[in-house]
């Protein structure tokens, strides 16, 4: 969901003060983890070792979750919901708790997951000059570089760029629904209120929501 939302941060409250090094129930000397990287071996060995009660009582969990929300850039803290007015403290920028820093940036993040996305709603099939723009990089799918429309979808769906020859070349968040992409397809930016009644977004799909194949 972290992903989903594109958030910046997850936090994860717990009876426990955070990630320990061992179970501090079973081990008192066990201190307590501030910072490290999510994804980390050790953090799900550390969570969910051979008997750890941890491990049972939802550590591991937790560890997963912030590798999960790492991959979409965000950070994790988890943290005890016994702190008072803990949601507050941590907004103002205090250290509590146990902080799983991600390795990738917010964008690099969901370019990779739109890379990596299996399932895509539809198809745009969009002319050499269009394919020209986005091979050369850094540039959005404007409506009048499209020239067809496969599917039904909704805005903010997952769609495929398809050359004149029919190859994929890239993939996006669609800031059109199907039925309104087919009405702006192959039209300038500038008639989009006009067609819509509104309009959105300038570009059918924006560069920062659209990766090359």
């Amino acid at each position: 969901m972290t992903n989903l939302v594109e958030a910046d941060c997850l936090i994860i409250l717990t009876d426990q003060q955070g990630l320990y090094t061992e179970d501090p129930r079973r081990n008192p000397q066990a201190t307590l983890i501030q910072k490290a990287l999510a994804g980390e071996p050790r953090l799900e060995e550390l969570a969910g070792g051979t008997g750890s009660t941890l491990a049972k009582g939802g550590m591991l969990t937790k560890v997963i979750a912030a590798k999960r929300a790492a991959r979409s850039g965000a950070q994790t803290v988890i943290a005890s919901g016994r702190e008072p007015d803990v949601l507050v403290r941590l907004a103002a920028g205090e250290a509590i708790g146990t902080l799983l820093s991600a390795q990738t940036t917010p964008l690099a993040a969901r370019k990779q997951w739109l890379a990596d996305h299996l399932q895509v709603a539809g198809k745009l099939g969009i002319d050499a000059g269009a394919a020209k723009a986005l091979r050369s990089g850094g540039k959005s799918l404007l409506p009048i570089g499209v020239k067809s429309v496969e599917g039904e979808f909704e805005r903010g769906a997952v769609v495929v760029c398809l050359s004149p020859e029919g190859a994929e070349i890239a993939r996006g968040l669609v800031n059109y629904g199907a039925q309104e992409s087919r009405r702006i397809a192959g039209r300038p930016s500038s008639q989009i209120e006009t067609l819509l009644g509104y309009i959105d977004e300038p570009e059918l799909i924006h560069r920062d929501n659209l990766v090359l194949l």
